[in-house]
């Protein structure tokens, strides 16, 4: 008796569906990540056992930087505790548009004190500003900085021992008083907060009290500032703890009594 053949069937996969839902997922996950932001210093966490997640999207990151770590430096003390900002928009706003208002008003509080030396910003600058991820500079250095292309201004903002490099901070405690460039930014984001508040509030025909809820979800930027989710503080941990009470106190007479830490969680190792 002959042997049956079998019919020989094609080995070809047909590919074309799992192609789709490959671009789609890497699609899915290009929109919805959140990118690191690029840091002119880079900081090591304080380790804690707190597993709160920080928002990923802050209205304000205020970074610390630590002392250069290269051993080289002639002097790694006098560029310790340099303060970086970054201000992120969020469902509300977008980072651009936070930015833009910010630097409108912070320019113009400066500018009430030094009528002599005022900052005067081109639209080029102001669009700098507006797509720059970190900055760190003196108000009486801003136009110049501004003035750079984009990838100049990132390298300047990694040279800590550059006197243009990092927003001067003192201890002054009057918020009615001389400001110092750190409490001008900080004031600056709160009149952007309360000035929103006010909008969506006039904007829905609302009278504040009458419809506390709606009101709340109308002024997400305003209650994510005084709340302590809208700031967020992130240095170094060999960091001299006076360098980030500086910061702390200058939050605190700008009336921003709310703000988290950034730390990293501690292992269970380092438990023991």
């Amino acid at each position: 008796m002959g042997k049956v053949k079998i019919k020989k069937k094609s080995t070809l996969i047909d590919m074309t569906a799992m192609s789709d839902v490959t671009v789609l997922l890497l699609t899915f996950f290009m929109l919805t990540s959140t990118f690191l932001t690029k840091e002119p210093t880079t900081v090591q966490t304080p380790s804690s056992v707190s597993e709160e997640m920080i928002p990923a999207k802050d209205l304000v990151t205020v970074l610390v930087s630590s002392q250069d770590k290269n051993p080289n430096a002639e002097n790694p003390l006098a560029i310790e505790g340099k303060i970086f900002l970054s201000f992120t928009g969020d469902s509300v706003i977008s980072s651009e548009a936070l930015r833009e208002q910010v630097l409108a008003n912070a320019v113009a509080k400066y500018n009430e004190k030094h009528k002599n030396h005022p900052v005067t910003l081109t639209p080029k600058m102001v669009s700098n500003f507006k797509k720059s991820n970190m900055m760190g500079t003196p108000f009486r250095y801003l136009e110049e900085v501004l003035s750079m292309d984009p990838a100049e201004m990132d390298k300047l903002m990694t040279d800590l021992a550059n006197p243009k490099v990092g927003i001067p901070i003192n201890g002054n405690k009057d918020k009615q008083g001389n400001l110092n460039d750190f409490q001008v930014w900080m004031w600056a984001l709160a009149k952007m907060a309360t000035e929103n508040r006010a909008d969506a509030i006039s904007n829905a025909g609302l009278v504040e009290g009458t419809d506390t809820q709606k009101i709340r979800d109308l002024d997400i930027i305003y209650n994510s500032l005084y709340q302590g989710r809208g700031i967020s503080i992130k240095a170094d941990k060999d960091t001299p703890f006076d360098k980030i009470d500086e910061v702390f106190d200058n939050l605190q007479t700008m009336g921003l009594n709310k703000f988290t830490l950034q730390t990293a969680l501690k292992t269970e190792e380092a438990n023991q």
